[in-house]
């Protein structure tokens, strides 16, 4: 004997039907088959809303009635030939029956729990009826009326199961009963006056779990929406994916925590019986779906992790608990006589404090009844008033074999604190089979996917990219991101979204992932932003290891990192300006980035691609001391003196160096030193010292009035109008066999940078192109230093830098 319970939606409507009546029929050819029923999709809902407009408006409630009839009639017609009139007949009754109620309690203006009881149960009685014809016309079955074997109390909408009786009506009717199939309806009862009950909340799993307990069945199959109980919930978490076998214990926490797959008393029956359950997908008949049995083969630690949102957490407290007996009684004492479902406790050990969780709905109730309880002690003093925390969710871990596996609640806390999920309160039973903790609920979604991440993906690591500016750095950045995007999947395990774009005018948004295919597009047709409304949707898109990126050289952009960190979201970027500010925001920026767990990389503010400032880190890390930097830092100052003679105008070589992506927007800045000083000055604290722009010696070459231009177009005139100024720069340095570099250098604690000749046996005379060079003479590097040189200027080489930057962050 097999047990199968099908859910409202799957007996929906009549191609639906047809599903379950194929499933069934399949089934039975190996099996006697109790099929158990629920209505037909949301018809109970539309049976309570007629009830409830019955007290105002019958026509309403008429109306109703209407549609409810018009499916069922339908189903009827699309599925039963041979005793279609029959069938409609017993169906009519029913309705009229159902209107007679309906009448009744608008003359009454009265709806009592036995009324509401008895409306309700009309869905499984029509379903049941209707279903078990329809199976007759294909194969060997019957219809069996639930009401005459599951017998309850007289309690109308939760009642409790007389299981003496109910345990032997059913034996005694399968003893009987010669049909290879029998349809029940799920959900309803009767007491022993054969008054009408019904068992509440997933009324009709507990059918079908009280018949298979009672018949001994091989299996209970509970056919619905989805293959199974999965990791995590799909339609919150897209990478979850159905367990294959779990215990029962794991089934009820996974449930109560809510995986809306199962409610936990349903499994109770069975589970004594130690009967196994098969969670099936309807419309998905092959997939395995996950068998819930005593011992399941996957041992996995975690098995899933679940949520209930909007909790309240209550906090009782106050020195004058401690050592106190009594105060959790009364607490408990008070909440269950008002019938308030407590789903979170956790005590301190102090006795200081208990917390406990409740719906949202109950939590202005609990705090009137528990301020009341505790009147005395509050006005004495002795406790504090009734503390309320609302918007809060509750999520769990949970696995049968997590008490053998040491460190996991430290995963779990440290993969959520990475991510700025706060946690209210924890709590984990002594049989160590779940870890819950409450959080805001705003969080629960990023929550869920850093901890199915963390126990189910770890192999493939997922980063959420914020990239602001789009221009040449930008627009390289995303074309290498998609260029390597399977080769970081398959190689490195990493799944690198870009889930914010934004230039000056635009931003586009897309919580699924950007197709870097057509982001321009995309961008184009986005909405309009500001710095405030772009950190706002990032914050708000609350993904799980987030990363802003910079890709611009405005000062305003850099000034709202700090408000990135202190959300936990790592900082990238290849703008100077911050790191190149006062010590004392470039210090701050470093510390809240340690506080709050947020990388703040900028290993592109020096030598663009080139690990500068990766290798000085390391340096310093390791214990080394750095005395002296020698170094020529401007690709673009490099390019422009590699190429600069009498043959070209130095204005033409500067707008070169610019087209070819060499300098910064303003040309100027590189050109006037101000760009090398900055670099040199984040090398200088980098090394450990403390020194600010001002404290930098800038020898500048350029003439007074091209460092007072204030827009390109003015300062490439003054390029022109100074060309012999250029030319006798030039001149000098060649009649001295000598090569023009801008060198920048700290040496003890004080810079410089300024144009020099570089004679041909010094290490920087052959520096080519836009190349970059940097010396460091450190402790273990005294005499012969350590040198780093390769290209230090250009949209590629710059972007590539910044990409080496998010792969530290996923490496971390």
């Amino acid at each position: 004997m097999k047990v199968l319970k099908f859910g409202g939606s799957s007996v929906a409507n009549s191609e639906n039907i047809k599903k379950v009546l194929d499933i069934v029929f399949n089934t039975s050819k190996n099996s006697k088959v109790a099929v158990v029923v629920s209505a037909f999709g949301k018809t109970t809902d539309k049976l309570l809303i007629g009830a409830d407009e019955a007290l105002e408006d019958i026509t309403a409630a008429k109306d109703i009635l209407e549609t409810i009839k018009e499916l069922h009639y339908q189903v009827i017609d699309n599925l039963i030939s041979t005793s279609k009139k029959e069938v409609r007949k017993e169906v009519t009754y029913l309705f009229d029956r159902l209107l007679s109620i309906y009448e009744g309690v608008f003359l009454l203006q009265e709806l009592s729990d036995k009324t509401i009881s008895k409306v309700s149960s009309f869905g499984e009685r029509l379903s049941s009826l209707i279903i078990a014809n329809a199976a007759k016309e294909k194969f060997d079955a019957a219809h069996k009326e639930s009401r005459d074997l599951l017998i309850t109390n007289n309690e109308y909408l939760n009642a409790q199961v007389n299981f003496r009786l109910t345990n032997k009506n059913i034996t005694s009717f399968f003893k009987e009963n010669k049909h290879q199939v029998t349809v029940l309806g799920g959900f309803i009862s009767a007491n022993i006056d054969k008054e009408t009950t019904t068992l509440g909340r997933g009324g009709s799993d507990f059918s079908a779990s009280i018949y298979a307990a009672a018949l001994n069945a091989d299996e209970l199959q509970i056919w619905t929406d989805v293959s199974g109980m999965f990791t995590a919930n799909p339609s919150v978490v897209k990478q979850a994916y159905p367990i294959s076998e779990i215990s029962y214990e794991e089934a009820m926490e996974l449930s109560h925590f809510g995986a809306k797959v199962l409610y936990p008393p349903t499994i109770q029956p069975s589970l004594r019986k130690g009967i196994p359950i098969r969670i099936k997908n309807t419309f998905e008949p092959e997939s395995i779906g996950t068998l819930i049995c005593s011992n399941p083969k996957n041992s996995d630690e975690v098995k899933g992790i679940s949520h209930i949102e909007n909790i309240s957490l209550i906090t009782l407290e106050g020195g004058g608990m401690i050592g106190i007996p009594g105060f959790s009684k009364r607490l408990f004492e008070t909440l269950s006589q008002q019938k308030i479902n407590v789903v979170f406790i956790t005590q301190a050990s102090s006795e200081h404090s208990i917390c406990v969780g409740v719906y949202e709905s109950d939590a202005k109730k609990a705090k009137e009844l528990l301020d009341e309880t505790f009147s005395i002690e509050i006005d004495r003093k002795k406790i504090k008033p009734i503390l309320i925390e609302n918007d809060l969710a509750i999520i769990a871990v949970v696995g049968d074999s997590m008490k053998n596996h040491q460190g996991l609640s430290g995963q779990m806390f440290s993969a959520l604190g990475k991510n700025n999920v706060n946690i209210r309160a924890i709590a984990q039973g002594s049989s160590e089979k779940n870890i819950s903790a409450v959080i805001n609920k705003y969080d629960a979604k990023k929550a869920l996917n850093i901890l199915h991440e963390q126990f189910f993906e770890e192999r493939t690591k997922q980063l959420n990219l914020f990239v602001t500016g789009v221009g040449n750095v930008g627009e390289r950045f995303l074309a290498q991101l998609d260029q390597q995007k399977k080769f970081l999947k398959e190689n490195l395990k990493l799944n690198i979204r870009v889930i914010g774009i934004a230039n000056s005018r635009k931003m586009f948004f897309d919580n699924n992932g950007i197709n870097l295919k057509n982001w321009k597009e995309n961008l184009k047709n986005g909405e309009a932003t500001t710095l405030d409304s772009f950190r706002k949707k990032v914050i708000e898109s609350n993904h799980r290891n987030s990363v802003f990126i910079d890709n611009t050289a405005n000062q305003q952009v850099s000034e709202v990192y700090e408000e990135y960190l202190r959300e936990s979201i790592s900082v990238v970027t290849c703008n100077k300006i911050a790191c190149a500010s006062s010590f004392d925001n470039y210090k701050n920026l470093k510390e809240v980035s340690k506080k709050y767990n947020a990388s703040f990389l900028f290993e592109t503010n020096v030598g663009a691609g080139l690990p500068i400032i990766d290798t000085l880190k390391n340096l310093i890390n390791s214990g080394d001391q750095v005395h002296k930097i020698q170094a020529v830092l401007s690709g673009s100052l490099n390019f422009v003196f590699n190429n600069f003679d009498e043959n070209l105008t130095f204005h033409n070589v500067v707008a070169t160096a610019q087209k070819e992506g060499f300098t910064e927007p303003d040309p100027k800045i590189d050109l006037s030193g101000v760009d090398v000083a900055r670099k040199i000055l984040i090398l200088a604290r980098e090394s450990g010292y403390q020194l600010e722009l001002e404290d930098i010696t800038n020898s500048s070459f350029l003439p007074e009035d091209s460092l007072k231009t204030t827009n390109n177009d003015h300062f490439y005139a003054s390029l022109t109008k100074n060309e012999a100024h250029f030319q006798n720069i030039y001149k000098e340095a060649n009649l001295k066999n000598c090569r023009l570099k801008y060198v920048a250098e700290f040496v003890d604690g004080k810079a410089n940078v300024g144009l020099k000749h570089i004679a041909a046996d010094h290490p920087f005379y052959n520096l080519e192109g836009s190349d970059n060079i940097v010396l460091f003479f450190t402790n273990r590097y005294p005499e012969n230093p350590l040198i780093i040189k390769g290209a230090g200027a250009g949209a590629d080489v710059t972007a590539s830098g910044i990409f080496a930057d998010v792969i530290r962050i996923a490496n971390k």
